[in-house]
């Protein structure tokens, strides 16, 4: 079993709590792991928010025995948490799963430029939360009888599909970098550290702790990277 050497404690357990959050929305949620030299990007796609988050994992050497080899799996989430030893700051990878369709359309490697707009990291913040509440006071505005489910649907689409100020992004993107535990508050990152950037039909909020990719209505070829 391909054994993960981690940076250090902190960056295991930042990765036993990014794959917690995604069991969180789905049990059976599916990974994929791509790593090159001293650096690991996990894939995962909380299904709730229709985005692709991908959390850096630093390594303190490439694999096992220093094997200077590339890495790509789709793995269980639940089984790679398992594997996870903070104190050892080590994981093992899992046996590969047959992976999700997303697994095999991710964003590209290179191509991004950045995207003016970006409110600041509190903005941002309050922007979700003011979202939530106007769910919540439009849900239990609803008669009992239209409680449905394609009823709260419907709110959740008009609420999460708007843009946040004069970008493209979506406010489920920035919702889901926040319940991910991408977007924290009193982090040292600053809004330096956070930004906003396109490639052809992508975009990519990039924060210090992770990314939220999504991709534009319509699928198109552009910009789409099919990595088998």
């Amino acid at each position: 079993m391909t054994v993960l050497h981690l940076a250090d404690e902190g960056e295991a357990a930042d990765l036993a709590a990014f794959l917690s959050r995604l069991l969180h929305y789905d049990r059976s949620a599916a990974v994929r792991l791509q790593a090159s030299g001293t650096a690991l990007a996990v894939f995962g796609r909380p299904p709730s928010f229709e985005v692709l988050a991908v959390r850096a994992v630093r390594l303190a050497k490439p694999y096992e025995n220093g094997l200077d080899v590339a890495l790509d799996v789709t793995v269980s989430a639940g089984d790679f948490l398992e594997t996870v030893a903070e104190a050892a700051a080590t994981a093992a990878v899992p046996e590969p799963v047959t992976g999700p369709p997303w697994a095999g359309v991710l964003p590209p490697r290179g191509g991004w430029h950045p995207e003016p707009g970006l409110p600041a990291p509190d903005a941002l913040r309050a922007l979700v939360g003011a979202a939530v509440a106007e769910f919540r006071s439009r849900m239990q505005e609803l008669p009992q009888e239209r409680r449905t489910r394609a009823e709260l649907d419907g709110i959740g689409r008009d609420i999460w599909s708007r843009t946040v100020g004069d970008t493209r992004l979506p406010v489920r993107a920035v919702h889901a970098a926040q319940s991910l535990g991408f977007l924290r508050s009193g982090s040292s990152g600053g809004a330096e550290s956070l930004g906003l950037f396109s490639s052809g039909s992508w975009l990519r909020l990039r924060t210090p702790y992770g990314s939220i990719a999504v991709r534009q209505a319509g699928l198109g070829a552009l910009g789409v990277s099919v990595r088998r």
